[in-house]
């Protein structure tokens, strides 16, 4: 027998496992694991962003205690008691007088389009009542569609009365004082959290599932290689852009009734507006995020990358649009990128139709900024798909 005879295995032996096999196997899938995600950058940015996007936010912008909320003033008589009582409503730090109205209608409307949070409203000869001891009133009427940003400001002004009379030289008994303040909670009396959160759900889940559908379209199509097909059809980007979004906004639609209905027959949510135009905003917003979907699907390669980029779109859509924090609470810089969100907008279309019953002419300012990011979106992705073509 030759020395190699001697060394082949014997047939049916075992084979036996090389020293360290199992540890050097883990180590190569390891290390191609590690290659893989160098080379997938935007996974990569993700592990980095989220987290650091979360410190930051949470640590900066997220506020459950608002200061600084804006706040009208209908001052019918320019007094030194009634301008005693407004510095010490500015002196909570909760109140910052943002316009001065002369009409009731004027400090309603101000009210049902969200431009103010408060009103103050110091009445005609109210100094003079004061005085001969009629104790008059003050009132302070709230949008308390936002609880959590009404709550804190409202148990402030007990001490608004004992404030003010510390710089006038009305006289009077602290046990019993001249004049009372008389708050008012508009739009959401009991201070219940479900009339502020279910509409803002139909907001944030049609966010969510509307970015996702979209953002895979494009990136199916090329990951299935149908991509090559469809582009030798005759079909311009907008065509191709419309044929995708437009099934996805009956769908959207449908989400948004049932949570609707849902919430109104439930829960009790009540709805004071139109429901056409709730129905046409609604529609508008839907598209809007569809076109953003979409926008992501023409930047990513692939349907992960897609997920991912939704998500990171995502987070800050609801840590920064009102819906779990007040959005008058967040210092500057955070809602000048709330603004930027679409649903930024719609929490406050929807809020303000169920529980206020505004009107278009109140909410032309969101209907406008919402309609705007529809069209950049869109542009955005019709040149992207452009570039695909070519």
């Amino acid at each position: 027998m030759t020395a190699a005879g001697a060394d082949a295995p014997t047939p049916g032996a075992p084979i036996k496992e090389p020293r360290f096999g199992f540890l050097r196997r883990t180590y190569a899938m390891l290390v191609k694991e590690l290659i893989q995600l160098r080379r997938d950058r935007l996974t990569f940015a993700m592990i980095i962003v989220i987290p650091v996007m979360q410190l930051l936010l949470f640590g900066y912008a997220i506020n459950t205690t608002p200061r600084h909320l804006p706040t009208a003033v209908l001052l019918q008589e320019d007094s030194d008691l009634g301008r005693s009582i407004l510095k010490a409503l500015e002196n909570t730090a909760y109140f910052k007088f943002t316009r001065e109205v002369h009409s009731v209608a004027e400090f309603d409307d101000l009210l049902l389009s969200g431009r103010v949070l408060f009103g103050v409203e110091i009445p005609r000869g109210f100094e003079r009542a004061v005085r001969r001891g009629d104790k008059p009133a003050v009132l302070v009427a709230a949008d308390a569609t936002d609880p959590v940003a009404a709550g804190s400001a409202l148990s402030a002004l007990g001490q608004i009365v004992q404030t003010a009379l510390m710089h006038d030289r009305v006289g009077g008994d602290p046990a019993n004082p001249p004049f009372e303040i008389r708050a008012h909670a508009r739009y959401n009396p009991a201070a219940s959290s479900r009339l502020n959160i279910v509409p803002g759900l139909v907001g944030t889940i049609l966010t969510m599932t509307m970015l996702i559908f979209t953002a895979l379209s494009v990136t199916r199509e090329i990951e299935r290689g149908t991509m090559e097909n469809l582009l030798s059809m005759p079909i311009t980007p907008v065509e191709v852009m419309l044929g995708k979004i437009l099934p996805y906004v009956g769908v959207g639609f449908i989400q948004a009734s049932l949570i609707l209905g849902i919430g109104v027959l439930l829960f009790g949510v009540p709805l004071r507006g139109s429901l056409a135009m709730l129905a046409l905003l609604s529609t508008l917003f839907i598209t809007t995020n569809l076109a953003i979907g979409y926008t992501f699907s023409t930047l990513v390669q692939n349907q992960l990358q897609a997920m991912q980029a939704s998500m990171m779109f995502f987070l800050p859509s609801i840590l920064l649009s009102g819906f779990m924090f007040p959005f008058a609470g967040m210092p500057i810089w955070a809602q000048y990128i709330g603004e930027c969100l679409p649903l930024t907008h719609y929490l406050r279309i929807v809020r303000a139709i169920m529980l206020k019953g505004s009107t278009l002419e109140n909410l032309q300012y969101d209907a406008i900024a919402l309609l705007t990011l529809m069209l950049i979106a869109m542009t955005i992705a019709v040149t992207r798909f452009r570039r695909t073509l070519d």
